[in-house]
């Protein structure tokens, strides 16, 4: 089934949801801020140029608002008609870097495709894909997920088509936000709870056995429960990111003062801007900053429940698996800055160095913010 579409389709009935929008504005002068003072002494011994990374993130921040318009002017129906196109392509990127001369290593990791100025990371085109199909599919087989097994196993088994892919990468952060992002989609779609103690297992059982192959991720497992029995190795950048904690205090030592992000903290402005946050801007910034994205998700959500309402259904689980996309890397990142998950990857949207992190979920972003602005009686699919 396909949507025909018209030019006015292309014209949002209505005005987006202001408050999430801001939300989202905020975060991400926010992260401008923080990219800037993280990345500073870094930038300088390896550039000679102090703002370097603040630069490039400005470039990228521009693209991210360019993306993020565009997706907002797309119609709903189009992003439907052309959800399964959209998961080959990403799944095509995601092999192509897995081919010896082409992807980019960093670190024992080859997730990227170099562009020149900017390296693509496909992982992040396929995570929204993923959730473009999904939705879809859910639009289709309704029906067949909340009443047969094979409804349930069909997305799932699309999953692992890509979590091969990841693994080979590896990229695990990726895999546990979209395995666990396409499960709760399914839940709130209405898929059986008895399904999930089979996938659950099946999950967790995967992961520990991932951590017990290979030693070295076994080690940042039993890293989490003690440190600082080894601060100087595994447990170095946990150590770390909670000394900025500590340094940090209620009120912060200042934006710009931080001590951690003079060489002493890896990866600073990517991975652990959120200790780098803390100690600047203490305990009190920290917690404004969680409340502002936990008030962006729940408008997300918010969002995506006035669709389902509205008898929207492609535009409600979409709007749910981006929203929880984005929760659920929050979620992460902030547990590995917290020293509750082993280091991952993961960047925090919106506030840490990455380009196409920040690049797609602008997209996202703009994909919601369209869809609020459809949400009026008799909106557009």
């Amino acid at each position: 089934m396909k949507f025909e579409i018209r030019r006015s389709d292309f014209m949002p009935l209505g005005l987006p949801d202001v408050h999430f929008v801001l939300a989202a504005c905020a975060l991400a002068c926010l992260g401008l801020l923080l990219v800037a003072s993280s990345s500073i002494e870094v930038a300088s011994d390896r550039f000679g140029q102090p703002f370097s990374f603040a630069m490039k993130h400005t470039v990228f921040l521009t693209i991210a608002a360019i993306g993020g318009v565009v997706a907002y002017l797309i119609p709903t129906r189009w992003w439907y008609n052309y959800a399964t196109h959209f998961l080959l392509i990403s799944m095509v990127l995601l092999a192509i870097i897995l081919i010896p001369g082409i992807g980019l290593t960093v670190k024992g990791a080859t997730r990227w495709l170099s562009l020149g100025f900017f390296n693509l990371q496909p992982s992040e085109i396929a995570k929204f894909t993923m959730m473009l199909f999904l939705a879809s599919y859910l639009v289709r087989r309704l029906e067949e997920v909340r009443q047969k097994f094979s409804g349930f196993v069909k997305p799932m088994a699309v999953v692992g088509l890509i979590a091969v892919l990841l693994l080979m990468e590896p990229d695990y952060g990726t895999l546990l936000v979209l395995s666990c992002a396409v499960m709760g989609v399914l839940l709130l779609a209405g898929a059986p709870f008895t399904q999930y103690i089979v996938f659950g297992s099946a999950l967790v059982l995967g992961l520990v056995v991932l951590a017990v192959i290979e030693p070295y991720r076994f080690e940042r497992i039993e890293t989490i429960f003690n440190p600082w029995a080894d601060r100087y190795g595994a447990g170095y950048q946990i150590t770390q990111a909670l000394l900025a904690f500590g340094r940090g205090g209620i009120f912060g030592m200042g934006l710009g003062n931080s001590v951690q992000k003079l060489f002493y903290l890896p990866e600073a402005h990517t991975d652990f801007v959120f200790a780098i946050l803390a100690e600047e801007l203490g305990l009190i910034g920290a917690l404004s900053t969680v409340a502002v994205m936990t008030y962006m998700v729940w408008r997300g959500l918010l969002i995506g429940r006035r669709a389902e309402l509205g008898g929207r259904p492609f535009a409600a689980y979409l709007t749910y698996g981006l929203v929880l996309l984005i929760a659920l890397q929050i979620l992460i990142n902030l547990a590995v800055n917290i020293g509750l998950a082993p280091t991952t990857g993961l960047t925090l949207p919106l506030l840490s160095y990455g380009g196409s992190s920040l690049v797609m979920t602008a997209v996202s972003l703009g994909v919601i913010a369209r869809i609020s602005a459809d949400n009026l009686p008799g909106g557009r699919s």
